[in-house]
């Protein structure tokens, strides 16, 4: 394989972290992670998985204690486990580990064979889920101990192509790092490799819809986005971009890699267009039925790989084949990106088995996707489907064909956040949905909402000439609010291309509430709530509104402190769970007193993600706090931008550039709004009141209880005693105990 399809890997362990018997091997390869193998024929593996790049781990501090004889019971130990093994066959009584820290300190313990407590990890995918489904594992436990078995994954080889395993082997990593979450994920990243910068055009917002466009449809429907001023950064062709309808002799017209030039006339000048306006651009493929003889690279990839053209014989897909691989890059894609074409959308279409025991086809296309999207030292990038532990370090993720329902809103929150707990951090949902279900503007709304801050915000729909998701095709209040936030996400730009920085030394961008207060029983109760960044609460509204105070609700957990609402600023006392109501203008997205946010101004918002020459720096009230702006142009040309906010004064300090201070544009200038401090909390009461479809006089009565009463206690005794509504008495009491 060429050189770009290499990966540096360090795969043989330290010799002094080696614990090794006729048939079994034992690694300790970090205080808290060991590798256990077993071989039936005393053969193990040295050379680098699917999974695991590194294992080149210095030299790590343990105890070792045999009992009498060679088969005598191993015992290791180290500051964060203890593990205990009788030398035999893997077994339940015979091989645990117990890991010191974990919650309930007698359950903290892992057994061969005996399913463990997880905290769930990701899928592979979504397509067809109307609501939640099971998860895998990843490497966080509640009780402290998590185990992942790479026993049956394909092997790396020193020419950048792949091997099966010898048959028999077991090869498991049991993870055990008790509540230290944020501990076992700097070490799975160490194993497996880090997850890569993404180029900064993925972070602003995607436009992708299943539909034959034409080239001067498309363009026009950008440039409406641009007049509407609906800012958007990538731009996604699905597969009618290509020939479907062909001779059924050809195939279904799934694969295909011809331009459809009914469509697209001139495919350069369409790609140009688009990279004219700020977009990059993303091409659908589904390469599962091969290449047939009506497809323009026929002639040239057949002969690649020994076929006679004039014969017309399909090339059949076959990934385990070196040759066809690079056939398959050098005459189908290499010729379309040179056209234009950004990246790659592979949507799976090709099950999960090959003729290489062990190798998923999903996997291997990932990977060498995106090895070869990085050639020539580009940022790399693809856009495909989960394939297991490791997959990382292939963003981005596509999550499949959701249904458009409540329940399937409602699930995404905790599926991304759950996500990180296996690694994997840049998720793409079809934000809104992608088929069946039915048209809903508040539904719309939140998924676009939540969008905003995902990973990734991509607005997709199916083949349904009534589904699709330009803002102006709702009414009036929901297109108001999904542009005002599209126009948020592209805000957060200077923020977001920090977090892909932070993402890449090792922390996901959505984060489960248990990472930074994994002592606090109260974070695992809120799993659709999460860490958006270093900065930023987020608890997403997914489900309906009350119909008479027009607000929905969702319940948060706030740690201690002092948390500021970024749309309303309300301050709230943390410690403590409560409900949280909001109208379909907002959703809690809460920033901790001293919080530092930097933004682009709303009215410098623009087409594509280049830094901006204005930063709008968003300080929160309440405590000092600093944050450190991290930008490029995608040639890792590095500038750093410490900013401080003193509380006491008021004041903003921005920072002297380090690193290389040409990426900053020359006319740079900052900006400074503070959110939150002294709130009307009577004039918010009345806003609720005013909008709840309900008696006159009883809204008055209950706006004069909270008028006169001495405290907010008082007043909600005397709501109580008017006998509003449950809902309604619950988001007065959100503002009147706020604090």
């Amino acid at each position: 394989m060429k050189p770009h399809f290499h990966l540096d890997t360090h795969p043989v362990a330290d010799a002094a972290n080696v614990v090794r018997g006729d048939h079994y091997r034992v690694t300790v390869l970090d205080p808290g992670l060991v590798r256990l193998e077993y071989s039936p024929t005393g053969e193990f593996e040295d050379r680098a998985s699917q999974m695991a790049l590194n294992r080149a781990f210095p030299p790590c501090d343990y105890t070792l204690t045999r009992g009498d004889g060679p088969d005598g019971q191993l015992e290791i130990s180290t500051e964060r486990l203890h593990l205990t093994y009788d030398c035999g066959e893997f077994t339940t009584h015979g091989l645990s580990v117990h890991a010191k820290g974990g919650f309930h300190s007698n359950d903290s313990v892992w057994r061969y064979g005996v399913e463990s407590p997880n905290l769930g990890g990701t899928a592979r995918t979504l397509d067809d889920v109307d609501g939640a489904i099971a998860l895998e594992d990843g490497v966080l436990a509640y009780d402290g101990v998590a185990m992942v078995d790479d026993s049956s994954t394909v092997l790396l080889t020193d020419d950048g192509w792949i091997a099966s395993r010898r048959p028999g082997n077991l090869d498991l990593y049991v993870f055990a790092y008790g509540r230290d979450f944020t501990r076992a994920l700097e070490v799975l990243y160490t194993l497996t490799g880090p997850t890569p910068v993404l180029p900064r055009y993925a972070l602003g917002n995607w436009w992708s819809r299943y539909h034959p466009y034409t080239a001067d449809e498309y363009l026009t429907l950008m440039d409406r986005f641009r007049d509407e001023h609906v800012p958007l950064s990538v731009a996604v062709i699905d597969m009618d971009w290509h020939l479907v309808d062909i001779d059924p002799r050809h195939g279904s017209g799934w694969t295909g890699y011809t331009w459809n030039t009914d469509l697209f006339p001139d495919p350069p000048a369409f790609l140009a267009g688009l990279h004219e306006r700020g977009l990059a651009t993303s091409l659908n493929v589904h390469p599962a039925e091969g290449v047939h003889a009506h497809e323009r690279a026929y002639r040239a990839i057949a002969e690649r790989v020994g076929i006679d053209p004039e014969s017309e014989v399909a090339v059949a897909f076959d990934p385990t084949d070196p040759d066809f691989l690079e056939a398959y890059f050098e005459e189908l894609h290499h010729p379309l990106e040179r056209e234009g074409v950004d990246f790659w959308w592979l949507d799976w279409q090709q099950g999960g088995v090959t003729r290489v025991p062990g190798l998923d086809p999903l996997w291997l296309l990932n990977h060498y996707h995106y090895l070869d999207s990085g050639r020539d030292g580009r940022r790399p990038l693809t856009f495909s489907r989960y394939a297991g532990i490791g997959s990382h370090r292939y963003p981005i993720g596509f999550s499949g064909d959701t249904v458009i329902s409540w329940e399937s809103l409602d699930f995404q929150p905790r599926f991304t956040a759950t996500a990180s707990n296996a690694g994997y951090g840049w998720w793409s949902h079809d934000i809104g949905g992608h088929f069946k279900g039915y048209k809903d503007d508040e539904l719309a709304t939140r998924w676009v909402q939540l969008g905003v801050f995902s990973p990734v915000n991509r607005l997709h729909s199916g083949l349904n000439p009534f589904n699709t998701k330009e803002p102006w095709r709702f009414g009036t209040r929901a297109r108001e609010v999904m542009t005002e936030f599209l126009r948020l996400r592209h805000q957060l730009l200077p923020y977001l291309a920090t977090m892909n920085v932070r993402a890449h030394e090792g922390r996901p961008i959505v984060e489960p509430m248990y990472y930074s207060h994994p002592d606090e029983p109260a974070a695992y109760t809120v799993p659709n709530q999460f860490m958006f960044g270093t900065e930023l609460l987020v608890a997403p509204i997914t489900t309906p509104a009350d119909r008479e105070t027009g607000l929905a609700r969702v319940k948060a957990w706030l740690p201690e402190g002092e948390w500021v609402d970024v749309f309303t600023g309300t301050t709230y006392r943390g410690g403590r769970s409560l409900h949280l109501y909001r109208d379909l203008g907002s959703i809690p997205v809460l920033a901790r007193a001293g919080a530092v946010v930097p933004m682009v101004p709303a009215d410098a918002v623009t087409f594509g993600a280049d830094p901006s020459s204005r930063v709008e720096v968003r300080v929160h009230a309440g405590a000092d706090g600093e944050f450190t702006l991290v930008e490029d142009r995608d040639d890792s040309r590095w500038a750093r931008t410490r900013i401080t906010y003193d509380d006491a004064s008021g004041r903003v300090t921005v920072h002297d550039v380090e690193g290389d201070a040409s990426t900053v544009p020359a006319d740079r200038t900052y900006e400074t709004v503070v959110v939150g401090g002294e709130q009307d909390v009577l004039a918010r009461v009345f806003e609720v009141l005013d909008r709840a479809q309900t008696g006159f006089e009883l809204k008055a009565a209950a706006y004069d209880a909270v008028r006169t009463s001495d405290t907010p206690a008082d007043a909600l005794v005397a709501l109580q005693a008017l006998e509003v509504s449950p809902f309604l008495l619950g988001a007065v009491t959100e503002l009147l105990m706020a604090r």
